[in-house]
């Protein structure tokens, strides 16, 4: 019920959110709503997500700008202009989606996925899932405060699961079922 989120609006995304804090709220969503199975997407399923069929380093195309995305906009991507740096979050339809219908998958806030934070090996895998490499888990898309190559769909990066701050929230997955990949085992 309280909001541990630094940026205020009821339609921006709730920052300041542990991967710990998380799986205690996906535990206590799927105790509320019967046949719900909320989960983090894994970090193939997040990126699938954010490239929306495309395989350009973003969902839009070769390049960036702040009125695609929430991010630091002094530093920009293959010699676009320098845009806004808003220096926070901001309402999550405020830019515009994806193909797919999905906003803000560059910028905004670093989003939690189900991933521990493995290095990817040399052969061709569909939908990999790291289990148990480490404590650290895998955050991706960027945030406010990251320059625009940091927002690229590929780009990843881990932190500690009770690690929280104001550039750092999630995206949920629901599903009717459990899959078969899940949450990861501690």
């Amino acid at each position: 019920s309280n909001n541990p989120s630094r940026f205020e609006g009821d339609q921006r995304p709730v920052e300041r959110v542990s991967f710990d804090d998380v799986e205690q709220f996906l535990s206590r969503l799927s105790g509320l709503i019967s046949g719900l199975h909320p989960q983090l997407p894994t970090e193939a399923q997040w990126e699938y997500a954010c490239r929306a069929g495309t395989t350009d380093p973003f969902s839009f195309g070769q390049s960036i700008t702040t009125d695609q995305a929430n991010f630091n906009g002094n530093y920009s991507y293959r010699n676009t202009e320098k845009g806004v740096y808003r220096e926070t979050t901001v309402d999550v339809k405020l830019l515009p989606r994806n193909n797919w219908g999905l906003y803000q998958m560059h910028g905004n806030v670093w989003e939690w996925c189900a991933d521990g934070f493995g290095e990817y090996t040399a052969e061709p895998q569909i939908n990999p899932y790291c289990r148990d490499v480490g404590s650290r888990r895998v955050v991706r898309g960027g945030s406010w405060f990251n320059l625009a190559r940091i927002v690229r769909s590929a780009c990843r990066f881990r932190f500690d699961p009770g690690f929280r701050d104001d550039f750092l929230g999630f995206r949920l997955l629901g599903s009717a079922g459990p899959v078969t990949q899940g949450m990861p085992s501690k």
